[in-house]
């Protein structure tokens, strides 16, 4: 099947699906854009982890951290959910190199916390703006039930990240060297049931977030035509909306490796 009625497909499967859908490609050897609400604002999940790390990167080259430093997680720190940290005794101590492969590769929900802790939210957000997100925002910790009771909630806009993701494909963000540590670590993702459903012994640099009647899966496929593919929801039944994930980015990878 030829990318234009692949995409035209995807389009049309998420007009029948229930809830709040998005959806941006862009071809990164031809340029060509695609998008369903791509530039809509949509729950985060554990993709907010991405530029979260992004961040972190930054303030490395800055100066202003290393990926060397050691930050300590207390019983009192952890969270349940997704990763390693909520699963050790006592008290933990692990660079922010370790801290941010386990935030990427397998989600861990304490790390992240960590890392925006040692962070600071003022700073984040600074950087974000700093990277051209106005959407993408970190408002909260996660597992924050007081926060979340009052509406608090990351948030993530499709484009904003595929911008992001083309970025590093490109060696721009910040430096080659930089940009391809970032797609190392990316590449390393374990959490593969979405995009990488169907994609046997494909490179896929990618992030995954996932909650109640919410998924996520955004990255980059490494094609012949390598591509941009982000699919953001909330509020839909999960099944058939990552069965679609895993079809198109099935379809398109075989769209662009004619």
């Amino acid at each position: 099947m030829k990318e234009q009625a692949v995409l035209e497909r995807i389009r049309e499967e998420m007009v029948s699906m229930p809830g709040h859908l998005g959806f941006y490609y862009k071809n990164l050897v031809t340029g060509r854009e695609y998008g369903v609400g791509e530039e809509e604002i949509y729950s985060a999940a554990s993709v907010i982890k991405f530029p979260l790390f992004l961040h972190i990167l930054c303030e490395c080259e800055k100066g202003k951290m290393s990926l060397d430093d050691l930050i300590e997680t207390s019983e009192e720190d952890k969270v349940p959910g997704c990763g390693a940290l909520y699963l050790f005794t006592g008290r933990v101590a692990a660079d922010i190199r370790t801290l941010c492969r386990l935030m990427i590769c397998i989600s861990d929900n304490t790390a992240t916390n960590r890392l925006i802790e040692h962070c600071g939210f003022e700073a984040i957000e600074e950087c974000f703006a700093a990277m051209g997100l106005e959407k993408t925002r970190i408002r909260r910790l996660l597992f924050d039930a007081e926060s979340a009771a009052k509406g608090v909630r990351n948030t993530i806009s499709p484009k904003e990240l595929g911008l992001l993701f083309e970025r590093l494909y490109k060696g721009e963000f910040v430096s080659r060297e930089v940009s391809d540590y970032a797609l190392d670590v990316l590449l390393d993702q374990q959490i593969g049931h979405k995009l990488c459903g169907k994609l046997e012994d494909v490179a896929v640099a990618h992030k995954t977030g996932e909650d109640s009647g919410l998924s996520n899966d955004l990255g980059i496929v490494y094609a012949d035509k390598p591509f941009v593919i982000c699919f953001t929801g909330h509020g839909t039944d999960v099944y058939p909306w990552e069965d679609l994930m895993r079809r198109a980015a099935y379809d398109l990878y075989a769209a662009n490796n004619e």
